[in-house]
């Protein structure tokens, strides 16, 4: 489903991706571990096309994304929850959601089908729908950016760093959310960042480490600290 091949990026002259390889397959979890710095966040915004490419190749189903704008590649089914969130702090939480649909200009009946669908798998966002985003805690927040990935993620996901900042048992719960997200959206492939392997043991059906731009798939749930998860 969603291919890297060989990319690199360079940022204000430091090469950040060397030559990262990469897949993603129907319905799979997989997590990017490693740690800060390592390059987590650009491979994450390298597949979205919101950092260029210095080379390699990105393909979601066979189709090469290198040259289509985000909005474009939102359009294909890709997903993204920022590690900041990015919501819009005057806005309630329901038209945080809806933004990117409307920016897609989904038609009406879809973009409220999503809308429904993402309730029903969040059902504390529709509790929170009338509140506004600037109002909402750390845990709540993260939420949102769930709800908002997956009103347009309906191919892929790409989770970034989802558990950073949140207290043990917030983020307990949130990996819990992410497993039963996951169980019932079988047919999207998630792709998450995570400096703590353990958060997504249960998750994940497998892992990647990063490390000074490089990734190698980790077939034996090493962690990247040393010892086993």
């Amino acid at each position: 489903m969603l291919r890297l091949e060989g990319v690199r990026v360079v940022l204000e002259g430091f090469e950040v991706l060397r030559g990262v390889n990469l897949a993603l397959n129907p319905g799979e979890a997989v997590a990017l571990i490693g740690r800060n710095g390592a390059g987590k966040t650009t491979t994450l915004r390298s597949i979205m096309g919101l950092v260029p490419l210095k080379g390699g190749h990105i393909f979601l189903d066979g189709t090469p994304l290198n040259s289509l704008p985000a909005y474009r590649r939102a359009a294909l089914g890709l997903g993204y929850a920022p590690e900041d969130r990015r919501l819009i702090g005057h806005l309630t939480v329901e038209d945080n959601l809806l933004l990117p649909a409307w920016a897609l200009r989904l038609p009406a009946g879809e973009v409220w089908r999503r809308l429904e669908e993402v309730y029903a798998l969040l059902p504390e966002l529709q509790r929170l729908r009338s509140r506004s985003a600037a109002a909402l805690s750390g845990g709540e927040g993260k939420m949102v950016a769930l709800g908002r990935a997956l009103m347009v993620g309906t191919r892929v996901v790409l989770l970034d760093e989802p558990f950073q900042g949140l207290a043990p048992a917030l983020a307990q719960r949130y990996a819990e959310t992410l497993t039963r997200v996951r169980r019932e959206k079988r047919g999207v492939a998630f792709l998450v960042t995570e400096s703590n392997p353990r958060l997504l043991r249960k998750l994940a059906d497998r892992f990647y480490q990063i490390e000074r731009g490089e990734v190698k798939e980790v077939r034996t749930h090493e962690d990247p600290s040393g010892g086993t998860f």
